[in-house]
């Protein structure tokens, strides 16, 4: 069975445009799941241990780390980043920049 690297085949994949525009609207949230997951694991802790500290459930960790987490607010991010010992960073730039 041939294997894929998963950046090879969005690099690839991001030549179509429709799949570029839906690509590029998820981009923020997978940025956010990524660094969620990396702090957590850094800190050597499980969702569940994660979700106790913030005081939320573990399938709600797991949504965020997903990228899948609808109307994410920025108090919940900041209890998430309070319990991996960082803080949240926000950056509004121009489309395309």
């Amino acid at each position: 069975m041939k294997t894929t690297n998963l950046d090879d085949y969005v690099q690839k994949e991001r030549k179509d445009p429709d799949f570029k525009t839906e690509y590029d609207a998820l981009e923020e949230e997978f940025t956010i799941a990524q660094e969620v997951i990396a702090l957590r694991l850094e800190a050597h802790m499980t969702q569940k241990q994660l979700a106790e500290r913030v005081g939320t459930s573990q399938p709600a960790i797991a949504r965020l780390e997903s990228g899948n987490y609808k109307n994410l607010s920025l108090a919940f991010l900041r209890r998430v980043a309070r319990a991996l010992g960082s803080v949240p960073e926000v950056h509004l730039k121009k489309r395309g920049a």
